[in-house]
């Protein structure tokens, strides 16, 4: 998908997508071919030429202009759409609305063990403790730009699991798929995707043995289920740096790669974002 741009009279730039020839695998989602629209899940990148631009907003949270990675005369900003946004317009800035549609995501069944799906009383309050612990990370914004290159696959498989699917774990529990599955037997190698921080590298009950980059901006990769972690936190990374080995820990029907991406504060598809941030160089 080749990134394209419409200038509107506010001086924001919103880009439009048309399709060329991609190396990545392409994401589930069709990216929207209108201006100013984008689905629940997905990465909405806004670009303007002005000098000092007012922050864009959404449901009270302000989103920074960030420097463009190649044109030095234009800023963006990254929006990641959470999952649970329901269809509708809202106003992101002055005069400026954004159209958010409803993803065309499928339904899957899993089975996993009875523990896993229905934890008990003390693996509930680990998990808990876990979520909070990562939340307080994914809330420190990292102004320094860690990436600028395009961002690559942290391997080289077949998808088995799209992003955003909704998922019933042994006939109970019901969520979301916040990321995108690699079919991946246990010792397979894990690249980074980009130049970054490593933020988290520790055994969590629901995504094992996992690595969480930060590429700076509000940026997080996440590489979920290994079988060994290669990198520790603070540990400075550079894309294709070999983070890790897949397995099958944590809440698992059997060994692959969880990739997931975190666009300031909302998990979204991977392969989109990679499309769309990619198409920006």
């Amino acid at each position: 998908m080749k990134l394209l741009a419409l200038i509107i009279t506010t001086g924001i730039l919103f880009p439009l997508y048309a399709k060329t020839t991609s190396p990545l695998p392409p994401s589930f989602l069709q990216r929207p071919t209108h201006q100013n629209t984008a689905y629940n899940g997905s990465t909405f990148i806004a670009t303007t030429n002005k000098s000092n631009p007012k922050p864009l907003q959404i449901d009270k949270k302000t989103y920074q202009w960030i420097p463009h990675p190649k044109n030095p005369h234009q800023k963006i900003s990254l929006i990641g759409i959470n999952y649970h946004k329901k269809p509708q317009t809202i106003q992101i800035g002055e005069g400026i609305t954004l159209q958010i549609l409803k993803g065309n995501y499928k339904q899957e069944q899993i089975q996993v063990e009875s523990g896993k799906a229905k934890p008990n009383p003390k693996n509930a309050k680990r998990i808990a403790k876990e979520a909070k612990e990562a939340a307080e990370i994914y809330a420190k914004y990292t102004p320094q730009r860690y990436w600028n290159s395009p961002f690559i696959l942290p391997m080289k498989s077949k998808i088995t699991s799209p992003y955003g699917t909704a998922r019933t774990f042994n006939g109970e529990v019901k969520s979301y798929h916040s990321g995108t599955d690699f079919r991946a037997p246990i010792g397979k190698k894990i690249f980074a995707s980009n130049d970054g921080i490593v933020v988290i590298a520790r055994d969590r009950f629901l995504s094992g043995k996992g690595i969480v980059i930060s590429h700076g901006e509000g940026i997080f990769s996440m590489y979920y289920h290994c079988s060994e972690l290669k990198v520790k936190e603070g540990q400075i990374v550079k894309k294709g740096e070999l983070v890790a080995l897949s397995g099958n820990s944590g809440r698992v029907s059997g060994p692959h790669l969880h990739f997931g991406f975190l666009v300031n504060g909302a998990s979204v598809d991977p392969m989109d974002f990679l499309e769309a941030v990619n198409a920006l160089f």
